[in-house]
């Protein structure tokens, strides 16, 4: 096993260079400036959109869409990788972590409008999409197509999913003195039961758990905030300054700092990875621009909200070290606990005893089964694509699926993590250098959104008007005959 940790850690800092970090922040950055930054002009259309367009038979609401992508994309990511960060990169990778959020909310625009304007109505009559389509149809290559397909098959299907199962496993063994596979288990056993299913069981689950586990764990946040109100301007000017390699403790991390903020943002938000661009193309909307805001504003919630609301957690209270990279620690508050969940658990239990402990492992059991729920969509409708009806081959994934989760109980975190890095880091190359190509049309179907709405109408898509065939039917119920 300590061979195993050791080849995926070195494949994880292979794929995890600072080249796909200067990829990610400058495809953001790029995409802001093309858009005329979309985040922040039209975010009243954001939370108007959001209750917007209802249900249908062929596809999921807004809100579910909403609910669905916040669900997968709020999970360890948002706690464990938020603590890890602190850890390697120091207070300053909180930074980095926003400001990939800010502009990376460009990118999950730009996939979510191309997922939208190039998704196709299956066999079922259910909608689908994703990078894969609008690689294909958009970039007219197939065999790029396919490699995003594989590579989002077994990322989402196979290295992700023991990242959450881990934690969950690790905060209930603090909490409830719980042998780890016997979580591991049941977890599982009932995962089977959700994934079996198809994506209106999944979304219904995320529309009813996603709100409620947010809220609850944000209140937490709140309390902390509130009552080291007066450590506050210390904590943000902490943050700022080491980020930019002023604060004299924290200079010599300040590559770990960008490196891990960007790395740990996109593990929390999964912007430009192609995860956002999937499950918003199951959506039906009258305007691919419309999931396109909707999926911007799940980027916010998910790392400015609930990621910021572990850093708060765990810096306001002092629990968490910092290393300097070389075996040693700059900052050393909690000892030896492990870097990552048992941090913020930890905090609470300080904070408000130990009931926070186990209240906190009930809220991971939810952020766990949303985001895991999410992947194996995703996963699927890769499949799909490259088997398309093959009943045997979406069998197979899901299966895989339930023991790559129950895995995450059985290996060390570390491992485990590398892995899921592993599994977004391909992603990450694969789909960034797509949506880039295909960014004048994202801006053309902007422009087209905002154009028909200065003229008082609720716009409508065209596939036509963008040279792109809708040989499924997907948008045939908006166009006038």
């Amino acid at each position: 096993m300590e061979v195993f940790s050791t080849v995926v850690n070195q494949l994880d800092s292979l794929i995890w260079s600072m080249a796909l970090v200067g990829l990610c922040l400058g495809a953001g950055f790029y995409l802001s400036l093309r858009l005329g930054f979309p985040q922040v002009r039209l975010i009243v259309d954001m939370l108007r959109l959001l209750f917007g367009d209802k249900k249908s038979e062929h596809g999921i609401s807004s809100f579910q869409s909403f609910a669905t992508t916040v669900g997968a994309r709020v999970g360890m990511g948002n706690i464990a990788g938020v603590a890890t960060a602190i850890f390697i990169g120091g207070p300053g990778s909180i930074f980095w972590m926003w400001i990939i959020t800010f502009i990376g909310a460009a990118s999950a625009f730009t996939e979510s409008v191309l997922g939208q304007a190039y998704k196709i109505r299956n066999s079922s009559g259910v909608f689908m999409g994703g990078p894969a389509y609008y690689i294909e149809h958009g970039l007219k290559c197939r065999p790029y197509a396919k490699l995003f397909a594989i590579i989002a098959a077994l990322g989402p299907g196979f290295l992700l999913p023991g990242v959450q199962i881990n934690s969950l496993v690790l905060v209930f063994e603090e909490a409830f003195a719980v042998d780890r596979v016997i979580v591991g288990f049941i977890c599982c056993a009932f995962l089977a039961f959700i994934i079996f299913g198809s994506i209106r069981r999944i979304s219904k689950l995320a529309e009813f758990l996603t709100p409620f586990m947010c809220l609850f764990y944000m209140g937490f946040a709140a309390f902390i905030l509130v009552s080291h109100w007066e450590q506050i301007p210390a904590m943000l000017h902490m943050i700022v300054t080491s980020a930019i390699g002023m604060d004299p403790l924290f200079a010599g991390i300040i590559g770990s700092a960008v490196s891990w903020g960007v790395k740990r943002g996109i593990y929390s938000n999964e912007a430009g990875m192609g995860c956002g661009a999937i499950v918003s193309s199951a959506a039906e909307t009258s305007h691919p621009a419309k999931q396109g805001l909707i999926q911007a504003c799940s980027i916010y919630v998910d790392t400015l909200l609930i990621g910021t609301a572990t850093a708060l957690i765990v810096l306001l209270t002092g629990t968490y070290n910092v290393s300097d990279g070389q075996g040693g620690l700059l900052v050393n508050s909690v000892g030896n606990i492990e870097a990552g969940i048992k941090w913020a658990q930890y905090s609470l239990i300080n904070t408000f005893g130990t009931w926070s402990g186990k209240a906190l492992a009930i809220i991971i059991v939810m952020f766990v089964f949303t985001s895991l729920t999410g992947y194996c969509y995703q996963a699927e409708t890769n499949i799909r694509y490259l088997f398309k009806r093959n009943k045997t081959a979406l069998t197979s994934v899901r299966v895989v699926f339930v023991l790559a989760s129950f895995f995450g109980c059985l290996v060390n975190a570390d491992a485990i993590w590398a892995l899921g890095d592993i599994g977004y880091g391909l992603m990450g190359w694969a789909n960034i250098i797509a949506i880039i190509l295909l960014a004048p049309k994202a801006v053309a179907i902007l422009k087209d959104y905002e154009s028909q709405k200065a003229q008082g109408q609720d716009p409508v898509f065209n596939p036509d008007k963008f040279g792109i065939h809708d040989y499924t039917g997907a948008w045939k119920k908006y166009q006038k005959f």
